[in-house]
């Protein structure tokens, strides 16, 4: 089974250094209907201008996944950590216990464009912690890469939860699969371009609840770049 989320129908919020479209409630967007999926609790598709940003604010147990598309962001946390991150880029953040952090965008010419992904955590309380991964672009061509699980399969990088999730880049025509296990379900976001799946043409934005299926089939309709959650 397969439901639509059109990129239209989401949350949308204008702060003016911020453009952010919500997949699920969050801040003043709230729909009883869209609170998530499975542990899956945030999807922002974010727009910061340049020397814009997120301030140093606090997160508590809530795993944390931040995937730039466009542009670069620059990190900073109370652990110490600090860096930019660019496309292929994949920063993991373990809130646990409690973490503070600041995202801005370093630029001050372009602006950046990312998702960020929250998940709830499967054990509470945990040391916070914080990752971050590159991987080549040949990696997600045409194929499933997973870039992010518990165990840090194949360079991922380990998140706190029985999620697998996925990055794969198309160009037109071109066709990958991923086996889903019995009683699992997925979510798919689109992140750039255009793709279809199973009869359905979806676009920047738009994702799909899947439940039921037993693999997803993509193919590419023009240059594209999708994230696809393994989910309980």
């Amino acid at each position: 089974m397969i439901q639509i989320r059109k990129a239209d129908t989401r949350g949308h919020a204008q702060h003016g250094w911020l453009d952010s479209w919500h997949t699920f409630s969050f801040a003043n967007y709230y729909d009883p209907a869209h609170m998530g999926y499975s542990v899956l609790r945030v999807i922002n598709d974010d727009i910061i201008a340049p020397a814009a940003g997120f301030p140093m604010h606090a997160h508590q147990d809530m795993e944390i996944v931040t995937y730039v598309l466009e542009g670069a962001l620059e990190h900073r946390d109370s652990l110490g950590n600090g860096g930019v991150i660019q496309p292929g880029d994949v920063q993991r953040m373990s809130a646990g216990t409690g973490i503070r952090h600041s995202e801005f965008n370093p630029s001050q010419t372009e602006p950046a464009r990312l998702l960020q992904i929250w998940l709830l955590p499967q054990k509470t309380g945990v040391t916070p912690s914080y990752e971050q991964t590159r991987f080549d672009p040949v990696q997600l061509q045409g194929r499933f890469c997973v870039v992010a699980s518990p165990d840090g399969r194949d360079g991922s990088v380990h998140i706190n939860q029985d999620t697998l999730l996925y990055a794969a880049k198309f160009d037109q025509g071109e066709t990958a699969r991923l086996e889903l296990a019995p009683g699992r379900r997925a979510y798919l976001q689109v992140a750039q371009g255009d793709v279809e799946l199973k009869g359905y043409p979806l676009h920047c934005g738009d994702g799909a609840e899947i439940s039921q299926e037993t693999e997803i089939v993509l193919n590419g309709i023009h240059a594209a770049e999708v994230l696809v959650f393994d989910l309980q």
